[in-house]
């Protein structure tokens, strides 16, 4: 049997030797400037909830004082361990809703820094407690190219599966309302599927938020051809 075609939209690459994989990541990151004053104050904690937001605050690290960090997503925990960043803190469930119901503070100084359209609920919860100092680190922005060849692909009638991990993907696939029908859609987190479902979508759901989990769905898939 051959192995699926699936083609991978986050902006990380993905190896595995149990399904053909095109990455063709659908957002570019930009960079945004803050005020850098924010960095002279003692934190609490630090959040990360997302890789790239470790990635873009790593070189200002050294410029604040925090005690402690916390981490949303396996992958992310695993870049800041290759970045020798020490983490305290991370949930069983890797969504917003996970951390919140786990992490329990009260009256701490949080620094977040993140991306300037992550969902505001982990922010205006934490904030009911909490001082939080949100950071609008970067913005995701569509990459067109890679848009424009994933719907000639499905034209084409080239792939199994297309995936998704973030609600900004979705939208920048399906907003010009050019999309080709497909049917085999998979989504990393409920709110990602969530969105796919506002597009009158139909979504298979990754049983956890990792690559692996949502690979581990296509090939259940395959082996119900339902792909």
């Amino acid at each position: 049997m051959m192995k699926p075609v699936i083609v991978m939209t986050q902006t990380s690459k993905v190896q595995s030797n149990l399904v053909n994989i095109i990455h063709k990541p659908l957002i570019q990151i930009q960079e945004l400037s803050f005020n850098e004053h924010l960095l002279n104050h003692d934190y609490d904690w630090l959040i990360f909830s997302s890789k790239n937001a470790v990635k873009y605050f790593y070189e200002y690290l050294k410029s604040v004082k925090v005690k402690k960090v916390a981490v949303i997503g396996e992958k992310t925990a695993q870049y800041c361990e290759d970045l020798n960043i020490n983490v305290d803190f991370i949930p069983s469930d890797f969504s917003q809703e996970g951390f919140l119901k786990e992490f329990n503070s009260m009256n701490q100084r949080i620094l977040l820094p993140s991306s300037q359209l992550a969902r505001p609920k982990l922010a205006h919860q934490l904030n009911n407690n909490n001082v939080v100092i949100k950071i609008d680190l970067y913005k995701p922005i569509p990459h067109h190219q890679n848009i424009n060849e994933v719907k000639q692909l499905v034209k084409n009638n080239e792939l199994d599966a297309i995936t998704f991990s973030s609600s900004s993907a979705v939208r920048y696939y399906f907003e010009n309302g050019d999309t080709p029908e497909f049917h085999h859609y998979y989504a990393i987190g409920k709110q990602t599927a969530t969105v796919l479902k506002n597009y009158n979508q139909n979504v298979q759901v990754a049983d956890s938020q990792t690559s692996e989990s949502i690979i581990a769905k296509i090939l259940e898939s395959r082996e119900n051809n339902e792909i």
